[in-house]
Formats: structure tokens, C-alpha cells, sequence
């Protein structure tokens, strides 16, 4: 036996199997840089949102930029899906973590179990005694520029009791009484100007104006409607609300105006004190704020006074259903944005709310905003 028989070379593996392991490795490398890709694309649409998240987080006084966009944050919820869709790709599970994270405070954020949801929500019951029901609509007119005939086509066919308008002129006060709503709502307090600052109140109710809110540069009326209904009556403080907007300098103006919202609620008259708590309010029109400032939040929380409001269009789930821009003007001609909810209608805690609705309005970059309110009858 010869040595090369004791002692045989070794033998290379077969030309299948090492085929076999390589398709294995190219498959595995495929596999883990397909997992990279998906990573790293969830993590840049994580950025924004999760930067988003932050702002909205903390109730800071943030610079214009950041308050203009915190206006979008209802919108977030959207990338927060694909990010965690695309974290699912991933497999990875920090990533997956964080993207469920993110999109869990967006939902929580978008319908939230606060603002009053618990004591008088969209199609709640309201307090369980008599109740004065009325249907209230406001719209900011865009300079009186907004299709009269349009207006009182919705207050006609809505039965709308109580309707205000914000940066109403001469010109629309005209054009709505050829329209003939004085024949609908033949009480009107108004004070039109040609600057945006102009507003007004028609009310199927008698009232009396009570209040000028001071400092503010558009005009912000609070009026008294003696309510009928039934056999039953009601008073309810109005406030015709027009914030100016928080563009460059003027968002300490827009937070002065908010904060002197939340004052004005915290100084409620007891002489006008419900069945079941402090008297009936209702703020109402173009807050130029969303439930996502915290400035606004303040305001439901009821300034020095404590007392809880609600914001109906919050309480009804309809946080994604915009008010404004209807018809993008300058400078966002061109550029469509997604909407937002800027248009309110806030209420004491204690009134019921019921079919909460957005109109679109020719003319105007705000819908007209409405909904039924159940105001507790006195004694």
C-alpha cells in the first residue's frame, strides 16, 4: 500500500452544494439589506413626526413656525402609519417600538378623552332637566367677501337660531338683508368695518350686548339672548370670537387674545348662574387656533375661574374635518394645504350638543361651522 492510498487528498464539496450555500449567504445579505432600507425609511418619516410630537407635547410658548404647525397635528396620524408599516417591513423591533409609540399619541391626540367629553359631548343628553334647544352657526365672511345668498340659504334650511359673522362689512350687512334674513333672524347686533375687525350677531332671540372684550384688535362681543322654546326659558351669554391670527410678530397678540378668552370664562356673572353651575356660555367663531395649541387648551380649561368648556367639534370626533382654508388666498394660492379646525364653538359644560357640521361658504377661506346646543332652562 503506497502512501498515497494511507493517506488521500482531501475532496473539494460537491459543485451543487456549494452553489446551494451561496444562494444562502446572497439570499441572508438580500434579506439584511432590504431590513436596512426599511429602517432607515421608517426612521425618516418617524423624524417629522416624532419632532411634531414634541412641540405638541409640551406646552411651551413656541416661536410662530412651531405654532403654525402644530395646527397640522391631527394630519401626523397619517405618516404614523407608514412609518409603523414600514417598521413592520423592518422586523426590527426598535423600530417597530418606536413607530407604535408615535402612533399611538397621535390617535390619542386626535380624540382625546378630555375637553369636557365626559360631561357634555356632541349627542350627549345634557342635563336632565328642561332644556331651550338652539342651532348656532358663525362664519368668518373673509373681509364680507362670503356668498350672502349661501348664508341664509343654511340658516333657512338648518332653522339656525343664533348666527354670527366675523370680519363682516356694510356690504355683506346689506346683501344678507336683501336675502331676507332679517325675515329669520330679526335681531342683530352688528359693527361692520372694511379692516377684518368688523362682527356680528343675529339672533332669532331678543338680546343685549354686556361686553367688549378689551385690547383686542378685532373686535370680540359678548351679547344676552333670552331664550323661549317650549314653555321654557333660557339666557345665554354669546361671544362672537375673532383671534388674530399667529403670523411673524403677532403671535403674542394671538396668545393675549386667547388668554383673555380664558379670563372672560373664569369671570362668569353669577346673576345669570344656571340650574347647574355657573351660567350658560357659548364662545363662538374664527379662534384662529386648534385643540392642538395648548393656548387654546387654556381656554377650555376656564382661565382663573377653573370651570371645564367644551369644544363640540373636539367632543364629536370631527378633529379632522376643517374649517379652513376652503379657498387657499395669498400667499398659499397654488399651494393646497390640509386643512384644519380654527372655527369653534365652545360651551359651558353643562349644555348638550347634537349635530355638529361644516359648510363650505363661496367666497370665503372659512366654512360656516354649526350644531344644535340643548341650553338649560331656567327654574
Amino acid at each position: 500500500m503506497t502512501d498515497a492510498d494511507r493517506n488521500p487528498p482531501e475532496r473539494s464539496p460537491a459543485p451543487a452544494a456549494r452553489a446551494s450555500s451561496g444562494s444562502r449567504r446572497a439570499a441572508s445579505g438580500s434579506k439584511r439589506r432590504r431590513s436596512v432600507v426599511w429602517q432607515l425609511l421608517a426612521f425618516a418619516v418617524l423624524l417629522p413626526v416624532a419632532s411634531l410630537s414634541i412641540f405638541r407635547a409640551v406646552p411651551a410658548e413656541w416661536p410662530t413656525p412651531v405654532v403654525q404647525l402644530l395646527s397640522f397635528t391631527p394630519w401626523m396620524v397619517i405618516p404614523a402609519i407608514a412609518a409603523l408599516a414600514l417598521a413592520l417591513l423592518s422586523r426590527r423591533v426598535l423600530v417597530m417600538a418606536a413607530a407604535a409609540v408615535m402612533l399611538a399619541a397621535q390617535l390619542f391626540w386626535l380624540w382625546p378623552p378630555d375637553a369636557g367629553r365626559a360631561d357634555a359631548g356632541a349627542s350627549s343628553p345634557g342635563p336632565a332637566g328642561p332644556t331651550v334647544q338652539l342651532t348656532a352657526m358663525t362664519i368668518n365672511s373673509r373681509f364680507g367677501k362670503a356668498d350672502a345668498a349661501e348664508i341664509v340659504r343654511l340658516v333657512r334650511e338648518n332653522g339656525v337660531g343664533l348666527l354670527t359673522v366675523q370680519e363682516h362689512t356694510q356690504a355683506l350687512e346689506n346683501r344678507l338683508a336683501a336675502e331676507g334674513l332679517g325675515g329669520l333672524l330679526p335681531h342683530k347686533i352688528s359693527s361692520p368695518t372694511d379692516n377684518g375687525a368688523g362682527s356680528a350677531t343675529y339672533s332669532k332671540y331678543p338680546m343685549q350686548a354686556v361686553g367688549l372684550v378689551p385690547d383686542t384688535p378685532f373686535q370680540i362681543r359678548t351679547v344676552r339672548l333670552q331664550l323661549q322654546d317650549a314653555g321654557h326659558a333660557a339666557t345665554l351669554d354669546v361671544t362672537n370670537v375673532h383671534a388674530l391670527p399667529p403670523v411673524d410678530v403677532r403671535v403674542g397678540q394671538w396668545r393675549s387674545d386667547l388668554a383673555a378668552l380664558g379670563e372672560l370664562i373664569g369671570r362668569t356673572r353669577s346673576d345669570v348662574a344656571g340650574p347647574t353651575g355657573p351660567g350658560n356660555m357659548l364662545l363662538i367663531g374664527d379662534f384662529n387656533a386648534t385643540y392642538d395649541h395648548a393656548e387654546f387648551r387654556s381656554v377650555l380649561d376656564g382661565g382663573p375661574g377653573g370651570r371645564k368648556m367644551v369644544d363640540v367639534g373636539t367632543a364629536s370626533g370631527g378633529r379632522l374635518i376643517p374649517t379652513w382654508p376652503m379657498e387657499p388666498t395669498w400667499p398659499l394660492q397654488g399651494f393646497p394645504l390640509p386643512g384644519i379646525a380654527i372655527d369653534h364653538l365652545v360651551t359651558s359644560p353643562h349644555i348638550g350638543s347634537s349635530g355638529y357640521a361644516v359648510h363650505r361658504v363661496p367666497g370665503t377661506d372659512h366654512a360656516a361651522v354649526m350644531a344644535t346646543l340643548g341650553i338649560p332652562a331656567a327654574g
